[in-house]
């Protein structure tokens, strides 16, 4: 049987956004997330500051695989503490994607949404345990060293 509650995200470390605007050829979908990124930066600035988007949360309440299961979807920016250690705080927005409970109403949508943001900053704080979140700084900075070493582009011998 799955957990009862699966959690899975993509993490940008704002720290590492060095410009936020979309590329002229870039999809409305890209620019729409540049921009969100953007916003995020400006509330919360880039140290200690993560952006989660990609996110999935699905709870399953009973035993059955095709009864009592709720999908949300997640985005927003994470804040840990100075040493990157601990997950301190959080600004998601989640949505309601699908669900198997026929008992569903909507003040209980409402209760999983905040139970949604709560277990997102509980898997963080397992995420840097992990030692995945130092993973993915080291990912995108080298990412970044390629980027710059072929003067700004990557991926296309250019």
């Amino acid at each position: 049987m799955s957990e009862p509650v699966e959690i899975t995200f993509d993490c940008l470390p704002l720290q590492l956004v060095s410009r936020f605007d979309a590329p002229l050829d870039a999809s409305p979908e890209y620019e729409a997330f540049c921009k969100q990124v953007q916003e995020a930066v400006h509330k919360h600035g880039q140290h200690n500051a993560y952006y989660l988007h990609r996110g999935r949360c699905i709870f399953r309440l009973t035993n059955h695989p095709r009864v009592g299961m709720l999908a949300f979807d997640f985005e927003g920016t994470v804040l840990t503490d100075p040493q990157d250690q601990r997950t301190i705080g959080g600004d998601l927005r989640c949505a309601l994607q699908g669900e198997t409970c026929d008992w569903l109403t909507q003040p209980v949508v409402g209760w999983f949404e905040e139970t949604v943001r709560r277990a997102v900053l509980a898997e963080f704080d397992r995420y840097i345990a992990a030692g995945d979140l130092e993973k993915t700084v080291q990912r995108i900075q080298q990412l970044q060293a390629k980027t710059d070493n072929h003067g700004g582009f990557l991926g296309m011998g250019l």
